[in-house]
């Protein structure tokens, strides 16, 4: 079965996480993703642990599917090497700081002078223009740019940052999106183009309903903890054992629960009775919810829930989530080889398609593991060149 972009080949310049991993969303869609290194390792993410056998498991989770080459684009022969690879390749992704590009030589205007059709993708903290285009951006910085460490944690509490590198793991999704739309659109006319992509641009987007709130309603969230801002009953209740998250979505629910409460009279209750109700009488109905989820195992009340069609979930560790019974029947980690460690373990693709073999091909790759075979193989390097290549720094 072949694989939805197995005829693309892009060059993945980028760092860290946000353009890596949207790469790898389209390395796992079929794409040959070779990430262009510096021959002195300067991706950050591989010095970031927890460390197996020498190699960052923080590096694994953005660049399976890939292959490695070292080149150093500060050099002239480097460059070139670039250029000769960017003639065989569709996409270049880079996420360096504005105007980084241009200094190396090897900005879009460079680029497309070698291949018109080549698609550029830069992904920066910023975006392009602007009085900031130029500042670094780093995850924490935009989630508390943003807005979304403001509405995020308890409100006695300080505001927090999400516990993933949220802007990062959203802007990924554009890359991938940005990057095929931008195919699809050389497909038609022949023509490629510069994708200007921001982390603050996209967390900003991503704030739903707060945004919304704010921009129609002159409504200003504020953090709820594990409440939400517009919903009651729809937050962590305390069982007996553990919290379980419950989510009592419309006054339909709210009436069942009411039911598996042995509290009917509440649906119809005035201050109950629908959302907007429940929000102005909130402290009350939760601290009588509070006092009857104590009284069961969050097991039981789940048995409960489910029978009801309310939705509900534990709150679980990590190490419980691999081992929910979903998440194990869909089959959600994979086993992959890798060159120094063996056997390697990697959440896989969630895209499932009927007509697509959405597969993982190879392992996150080691520092300059392919540039042999590409430089060899594909650009037709001799052996003597390659050597000289080596000795002098430029690979």
């Amino acid at each position: 079965m072949k694989q939805a972009l197995e005829n693309i080949r892009i060059l993945d310049l980028s760092r860290v996480y946000a353009a890596p991993a949207g790469s790898m969303i389209l390395a796992d869609l079929g794409a040959d993703v070779i990430r262009i290194e510096s021959p002195e390792g300067t991706d950050s993410m591989r010095d970031w642990g927890p460390f197996v056998k020498g190699e960052s498991a923080y590096y694994f989770s953005a660049n399976r599917n890939k292959r490695s080459i070292t080149i150093n684009l500060k050099s002239a022969s480097g460059k070139a090497l670039l250029l000769d690879l960017v003639k065989k390749s569709d996409v270049v992704i880079e996420n360096f700081k504005t105007g980084t590009m241009k200094k190396l030589g090897i900005d879009y205007d460079i680029l497309k002078s070698v291949k018109k059709e080549i698609i550029l993708c830069s992904v920066t903290g910023y975006g392009q223009t602007g009085p900031y285009s130029k500042e670094p951006g780093f995850d924490p910085v935009i989630q508390a740019l943003s807005g979304l460490m403001d509405v995020t944690g308890h409100p006695e509490n300080e505001p927090t940052k999400v516990g993933i590198p949220i802007a990062d793991i959203l802007t990924s999704k554009y890359v991938a999106i940005s990057i095929m739309a931008a195919i699809r659109m050389r497909d038609a006319n022949g023509v490629g183009q510069h994708i200007d992509l921001s982390l603050l641009d996209v967390q900003i987007s991503s704030m739903a309903n707060i945004s919304s709130g704010y921009l129609n309603a002159d409504m200003v969230s504020k953090r709820m903890g594990n409440q939400h801002n517009n919903v009651v009953p729809y937050q962590v209740f305390q069982c007996a054992d553990q919290p379980l998250m419950l989510c009592v979505g419309n006054d339909r629910l709210f009436r069942s629960l009411c039911l598996l409460f042995n509290h009917s009279e509440w649906g119809t209750e005035e201050r109950f009775a629908t959302n907007d109700s429940r929000l102005q009488n909130k402290e009350i109905l939760v601290e009588k919810i509070t006092l009857i989820m104590k009284s069961k195992s969050a097991d039981d009340w789940l048995k409960l829930f489910s029978n009801f069609q309310i939705p509900a979930g534990k709150v679980n560790t990590i190490e419980q989530a691999m081992e929910h019974p979903q998440v194990l029947a869909r089959e959600t980690v994979e086993y992959l080889h890798h060159p120094k460690m063996g056997e390697v373990k990697m959440t896989k693709s969630p895209l499932r398609h009927s007509g697509l073999n959405i597969m993982s091909k190879s392992s996150p790759p080691l520092l300059g593991e392919h540039t042999h075979e590409i430089l060899t193989g594909e650009l037709g390097i001799s052996q003597a060149e390659y050597n000289d290549l080596k000795r002098d720094g430029i690979i």
